[in-house]
């Protein structure tokens, strides 16, 4: 695929900042254009393409910073808006956002976080542009994102920024809820890289001492510390030419945030104990579930180390707003449970599967798998059918949950309730036990225990 420069439209009333700003972007294959009103702005984002907008957001014009991201944004909804401020706060920053801003930088500028920003803001615009081109499809078969699933719009848009990133060395910051499959994406990311044939490491910083954890990713020496009994290499060494994944780096103590700092901009590491500094070549991939911009605000998260973890970002949403997601999820689970568990359960039931896409699933994709594994490991046929699944995943939602709410307001016990919708359910099937627990949303052996349990 042949790459195009990006264009970039630099907004400033300030002509020497404006004019520094592109000779600064000069150094990227991108077209730096320079104009020094919002009149000027707006006038090119109307007519003519434009991939990243990088503007004041104080402007002596009528108009200023937010009125020429929404006016970019509204002719063009590919193209990527960064503003920059000297009066910035966290809070006016993420409302500016939530408006649709790629991402905000504070003055004085740090050229490279420039630089950085409107190389992934460019090829984010350019990887929009090319999904509309048509060809993505063909493009997409070149990569292979194993365990990573799924058809939604969200999804989609995950995998096209996975397409452009996963070739190059920027750092990636990953966040979303637990069990979403954040070391999924990573490990995806590091497969579909020139670093496939090293190492890949994850660690997970969270419930780590200080102490510890410096000597998980930097190594030690003899004697360093008590029970340091020989020396170790680090994690930073062991991956060295390949990926490593820091999980939950929200949870990282403040001191060791600083330490990684300087081994990120560096690229040496000095072990514990040690004055012997180890040069390393590693690509930096970070997880969290936390919002680190409010960690920042809380003063828990040190904003230098953000802005370097942070080359691209990737959001990925709960199951609970991708549901469209359930039934490829469930399809890989089910033939990866089979094949790990030697069982000959080949598919699902369209009742099943329809019960699993209901659920809200607040473990996620974790427990989506769980679930699955689970219920292949039970089953004794060659689909997987409404009985099995897991109680607490389907029956609550069916019988107790409704028959607590009806019981509190009849005055009437929860047993007496749950033997009369066995009875009357029985009758309905005439008497044919394995309907009746389909109905009843519970396994044939629960319905077993229930009807010697009631005498019915």
């Amino acid at each position: 695929m042949k790459e195009e420069k990006t264009v970039v439209l630099v907004v400033d009333d300030e002509r020497d900042h404006a004019d520094g700003i592109v000779e600064a972007l000069e150094r990227l294959p991108v077209k730096a254009i320079a104009v020094y009103s919002a009149k000027d702005a707006l006038e090119i984002v109307r007519s003519q393409q434009v991939d990243v907008v990088v503007t004041d957001l104080k402007l002596d014009d009528d108009a200023d910073g937010l009125t020429i991201l929404q006016e970019s944004k509204k002719h063009d909804s590919r193209v990527e808006v960064i503003l920059i401020t000297a009066y910035a706060t966290i809070e006016n920053c993420k409302q500016a956002i939530k408006r649709g801003a790629y991402d905000y930088l504070v003055k004085p500028i740090d050229i490279d976080q420039l630089r950085t920003l409107v190389e992934q803001a460019g090829k984010k615009a350019a990887a929009a542009r090319f999904r509309e081109s048509g060809k993505a499809a063909a493009y997409e078969q070149e990569f292979d994102f194993a365990g990573v699933r799924g058809t939604s719009p969200a999804m989609q848009g995950i995998f096209e920024v996975l397409q452009r990133v996963a070739p190059t060395d920027i750092s990636v910051l990953i966040e979303g809820p637990s069990g979403t499959g954040k070391e999924l994406l990573a490990r995806a990311i590091h497969e579909n890289s020139p670093r496939r044939n090293r190492p890949f490491r994850p660690i997970n910083c969270a419930g780590l001492t200080e102490t510890l954890l410096e000597s998980e990713l930097f190594g030690h020496v003899k004697g360093a510390f008590t029970g340091a009994t020989g020396d170790r290499k680090g994690l930073f060494e062991i991956a060295d030419k390949g990926t490593l994944l820091l999980d939950e780096i929200g949870d990282m103590p403040l001191n060791m945030q600083a330490k990684l700092l300087r081994v990120i901009e560096d690229g040496v590491v000095i072990p514990v104990g040690s004055n012997k500094p180890v040069v390393v070549d590693v690509r930096i991939i970070s997880a969290t579930n936390h919002d680190l911009t409010t960690l920042i605000e809380q003063q828990k998260f040190r904003q230098d180390l953000y802005f370097r973890i942070k080359g691209v970002n990737i959001t990925i949403p709960p199951l609970r707003d991708r549901t469209e997601d359930i039934p490829q999820l469930v399809e890989y689970f089910l033939q990866e449970a089979a094949e790990q568990t030697g069982s000959n359960v080949t598919g699902i039931t369209d009742a099943a599967m329809s019960a699993l896409t209901s659920y809200d699933w607040p473990g996620n994709i974790r427990q989506l798998k769980n679930c699955i594994r689970t219920m292949v490991v039970l089953c004794d046929r060659d689909k997987l059918d409404v009985q099995d699944i897991p109680p607490e995943i389907h029956r609550p939602r069916q019988l107790a949950a409704s028959s607590r709410a009806f019981a509190s307001l009849a005055g009437v016990s929860l047993n007496d309730l749950e033997k009369q919708a066995i009875m009357d359910t029985l009758a309905k099937t005439q008497g044919n036990r394995e309907k009746a627990a389909k109905i009843l949303g519970i396994g044939e052996r629960t319905l077993y225990r229930k009807i010697k349990e009631y005498d019915l």
